[in-house]
Formats: structure tokens, sequence, C-alpha cells
């Protein structure tokens, strides 16, 4: 399977009947200063190079950025922040990241999300969660090149650690807490945590541009790392 056969059948899961009410429901109703557009409504597959070193793990699709432009991190605020910062680390092409046809290209990274659908008030059920796990380990086993992830938010990291345990290599117990600027070293690997990019954490100054950027600039010194990050 590669990751275009992922993305197929990802974008066509319907297993979670509260997450495909919502999302279509979302798509149909629209935002007012969305109303001409076509939303996706769908679950978004993640996007990205297939030879990142890089993986970044978010929550799940914004209700009128992902769930309607159709890529991850697309079309809302959350994704302003992430791909700037991206950009500004070597990984993105562009700055922006609008809709799928606005040319924006990842280069050692790729994006994806603990959850594929958007939720009601940005909370997955814990049903939902499980059920969405597979694709998250489908990646894991596809992006070979993978060394570093950067997760985003508890979700996304709770998400990264439990794949990590699923795939047989060793998590420390008890298990590192969530905390922005985070490091754990894993089996040939680095989990690197940051608060999400939401705008609650953006507005009130919890998430700064500099401590973002510090991030992925971490991100790229470990990627760049023979040894998977393990310096």
């Amino acid at each position: 399977m590669t990751l275009d056969d992922l993305a197929a059948r990802i974008a066509g899961c319907r297993q979670c009947p509260r997450l495909v009410v919502w999302r279509e429901e979302v798509g149909v109703t629209k935002r007012a200063a969305f109303r001409d557009e076509d939303y996706w409504a769908r679950p978004v597959p993640g996007f990205g190079d297939p030879e990142a070193t890089v993986l970044v793990v978010g929550l799940a699709p914004a209700a009128h950025g992902a769930n309607r432009t159709g890529r991850m991190f697309t079309g809302d605020r959350s994704g302003d922040w992430l791909y700037r910062a991206m950009f500004r680390a070597g990984f993105a092409s562009q700055p922006t990241s609008q809709h799928r046809g606005d040319g924006l290209s990842l280069t050692g990274a790729y994006v994806t999300a603990a959850v594929r659908c958007a939720p009601p008030a940005n909370k997955p059920a814990a049903e939902e969660k499980t059920n969405c796990a597979p694709w998250l380990d489908a990646e894991l086993e596809l992006l070979k090149s993978m060394s570093v992830i950067v997760a985003l938010g508890n979700i996304g990291y709770t998400a990264t650690m439990q794949a990590m345990t699923r795939r047989g290599v060793e998590v420390p117990r008890p298990r590192p807490r969530f905390a922005h600027g985070g490091e754990v070293r894993l089996d040939g690997l680095t989990v690197l945590s940051s608060y999400h990019p939401s705008q609650q954490n953006t507005f009130t100054g919890r998430l700064t541009e500099p401590m973002f950027d510090a991030v992925f600039s971490r991100a790229r010194e470990l990627s760049r790392s023979p040894s998977g990050g393990s310096d």
C-alpha cells in the first residue's frame, strides 16, 4: 500500500456515526464567508513528503478549515501558524496554506492528525480516537525515513505515544507527561511536544511564534542527525 492508497481509504471512512453527521452537516450549512465553496466534508488524509524525516501530529481537522479544504491544517488560523513555522524551518515551500491547489509542498515533513474528521467542539470521543488510530499506525509504517515526531497538543502527544507502544517501541514508564518543548527519546526517533497552535493558545500568548519556531528548529536539527536524534 502507498500513501496515496491510504489517503483514498481514509477519505472513504464512515466508521464514526457522530463525526459523519457533523462533518457533513457543516459542509451543508457552511460558514457565511465560505457559502460559495464546496466543502470537502470527509475524513482528511495526511499531507506531505513520502520521504519525510519529520512527522507532525495534530488533533483533528477544523470544521471550516481542513473539513472545508480537504488538506490538513489548511484554511484556518492554526494552519497559518503551523505552515509559517514550517516555512521558516525549511520544511514548507511557502508560509501560507489556503486551499489544495495553492502550490504548497512540503520537503522532509508530513502532516497528519490523531483524528481525521472534524469533531463537534473540537472534542473527539475516546471511541473516535480509537477508531482513527489504525490510520496513524499505517502512516508510521509507510513513512520509512521518519525519525522525529512533532506532537501538537496533549491529544496529538497521547496518540503518538500510544502508536509507538502498538509498534512495539519501548516507551518509558511512567510515560513522560506532555509539556511544551518536551523531548522523549525512543528507539531510533525523538518525539517533540508543542502546544497546539489553536486560537485559544495563540490569542492568549500561551504559544508564541518564537516558541513554535524553536520546536521546528529543533526538529530540523534532530532530523539531520544520522542516529535519528539520539545525540
